[in-house]
């Protein structure tokens, strides 16, 4: 990425360095992701329009009430109300040693807990590994891996019994059989909670033939993923996106982690997107015709992005960023752009 585009992804994240992870209760705060994914697609002219628009939603960062220390580290490890002591624990860290060792040692605590804050927490470090990669880790950068990684830390969130893929089904399929919760009326934590009752987890999740080659197998999820938003989307137009955004994190940390950390990291994104499935699928797919209608809008991944770019809505332009990348693997993925067209119009129904 050039620098120019470089230099207005620091000055959103500066800007948005002094809100909070969270906003209205729990709402998770888009900003720092969205931006990257701006700025990545060549709309950094957008920004700043963007950013006083979506920052008046915003809340100043939490203040801290009890210092996270080497010590006490598993006490405040999923406890919300050190939303503000966490970021100070990193940024410690951080400043102590390379970025890549401090997450090579946190990523496996904090990997179980891959449903942290409906999996932001997860997304968020993703975006901030991309850039502290590709473009170096400067002060800005560490920042914000400092607050992503906080933001996964104290929202830390098992999925229930997670399991191991171990059957033949290609991840579409296994995605598309996964089945229901009993009760699709409450929020993600009642939702999650349910899969415990769910007679069908377990074997749903196994079902999904094993993650061999982990970056491979995150390929083909995310790919899955994407495709399944294209006709199950409308069970719950923004939760479903972080099926496929979720996993594409965890792809995009790779590089970044010890080789002995990809496998494991394949399985838990696998059992995240599974789990979304479980709890927001609709009774019924999209009607053909309304998929028809979809395919028609954008002839074009650029002409897509651009369209969720206009929206200014965030998991929009963050499930454009996603659909992008499949692209990049898979160039036949025709109906990728589709499906980023599908995000938006179902969004603005």
């Amino acid at each position: 990425m050039e620098s120019g585009r470089l230099d207005a992804l620091y000055e959103a994240w500066t800007r948005l360095h002094s809100t909070g992870p969270e906003f209205n209760d729990w709402l998770s705060n888009h900003g720092p992701m969205a931006a990257e994914a701006l700025v990545r697609h060549g709309y950094a002219d957008r920004i700043p329009a963007w950013l006083d628009s979506y920052s008046q939603r915003l809340e100043e960062s939490p203040r801290g009430i009890h210092p996270v220390t080497a010590d006490n580290w598993q006490e405040a490890l999923g406890d919300p109300r050190r939303l503000g002591d966490w970021p100070d624990f990193f940024r410690r860290e951080l400043a102590e040693a390379p970025w890549e060792d401090v997450l090579a040692a946190w990523w496996p605590r904090l990997l179980p807990g891959i449903a942290a804050g409906a999996t932001h927490g997860v997304i968020r470090v993703g975006h901030a590994v991309r850039i502290a990669r590709e473009a170096g880790a400067n002060e800005v950068t560490l920042e914000e891996l400092a607050q992503a990684l906080a933001y996964w830390a104290a929202r830390w969130q098992p999925v229930v019994d997670p399991r191991t893929p171990r059957g033949e089904a290609e991840l579409l399929d296994a995605l598309k059989a996964v089945g229901p919760i009993k009760h699709r009326e409450h929020g993600i934590l009642t939702r999650l909670e349910q899969l415990e009752e769910t007679p069908t987890w377990r074997t749903d999740q196994e079902a999904a033939a094993p993650a061999a080659d982990p970056e491979e197998f995150l390929r083909r999820l995310v790919s899955a993923a994407v495709e399944y938003y294209r006709t199950r989307g409308n069970g719950n137009p923004v939760m479903l996106v972080h099926a496929a955004t979720a996993p594409n994190a965890v792809l995009r940390s790779l590089p970044s982690l010890p080789r002995e950390l990809w496998r494991p990291s394949a399985e838990a994104a696998w059992t995240a997107s599974a789990a979304l499935a479980a709890i927001y699928q609709p009774d019924e797919p999209v009607p053909e015709e309304r998929q028809r209608e979809f395919a028609s809008v954008a002839s074009g991944m650029d002409e897509a992005i651009a369209e969720a770019t206009t929206t200014g809505e965030e998991h929009a332009i963050k499930f454009a960023d996603t659909a992008a990348s499949v692209l990049e693997w898979d160039p036949g993925a025709s109906s990728a752009a589709a499906t980023v067209s599908c995000a938006v119009m179902i969004k603005n129904d």
